[in-house]
């Protein structure tokens, strides 16, 4: 065995353990989320093949099934095409004691709505208008929430298309959005730029996580989703994210271009 394959297993390692330590926190914050009717809504954006569906699953997998819910929003139907925008999402917003988990959210249309064309420039413009007066409505009646960028390279992204493609356990992830992500990647570029500008507010700022390196990311988003909570027996050092890996946006932010 070579001193990379050594390497590579002990970092597989360290990966598994961390992993396993975050969870169980997770499990301990959940008790005390669950004790003190707490709601809490997590919000992942980020391009296509970005890793968020990886990184929700190792957040959510030893969470109660109960207080858990994750929501993916599909193409709307002809009735909620013509709803108030938000209207469609209200169903889904977590009582007391859920922890709910947005896999894409209502800033599909400040993305990929805006950037393939399946909303006009003067809906995108209104929800950019709207969204954060909404968002501070629902943060003054209670309901945390946090908001999370997953970020990655153009070369990355074009590696992890390829894999989709290649790879029969990942055909159902593969969709015609896919096949334009790489085409208007600077159009996606533009339109988050704008996004994080203009919807990043003190009492839902978005953060930043680097993503090109998935298990990396996968335990700093852990660690910065528990570093926004007290509760009982909690690790300081577990819930400490490293600040090169996720940080709360701000205009200096370094971003793929």
């Amino acid at each position: 065995m070579s001193h990379d394959d050594d390497d590579d297993e002990g970092q597989d390692n360290h990966y598994k353990r961390t992993l396993h330590e975050l969870q169980i926190e997770l499990v301990k914050l959940q008790r005390e989320l669950i004790a003190d009717d707490v709601r809490v809504l997590v919000i992942l954006e980020g391009r296509d093949a970005a890793g968020k569906d990886g990184t929700i699953k190792r957040l959510t997998e030893h969470m109660s099934p109960r207080e858990t819910r994750v929501h993916a929003p599909g193409k709307p139907s002809d009735r909620q095409a013509t709803e108030w925008y938000f209207q469609r999402f209200v169903p889904f917003l977590p009582a007391a004691d859920e922890f709910v988990v947005f896999n894409r959210s209502w800033y599909n249309r400040a993305g990929v709505e805006r950037v393939m064309g399946y909303c006009t420039e003067k809906q995108a413009e209104l929800f950019l208008q709207s969204v954060v007066p909404v968002e501070e409505t629902l943060v003054r009646d209670g309901i945390h929430i946090l908001k999370y960028y997953l970020d990655i390279s153009k070369q990355e992204q074009k590696k992890r298309l390829v894999s989709r493609k290649t790879d029969p356990l990942k055909h159902w992830k593969t969709s015609p959005v896919d096949e334009a992500a790489q085409k208007h990647w600077k159009d996606y570029s533009k339109a988050r730029d704008e996004m994080l500008r203009r919807t990043s507010h003190k009492m839902a700022p978005w953060h930043i996580v680097q993503a090109d390196k998935k298990k990396p990311a996968r335990l700093e988003f852990m660690r910065s989703v528990l570093s926004n909570f007290s509760y009982t027996a909690k690790s300081k050092k577990l819930a400490k994210p490293d600040r090169n890996i996720v940080c709360e946006w701000s205009a200096d932010a370094q971003l793929a271009p």
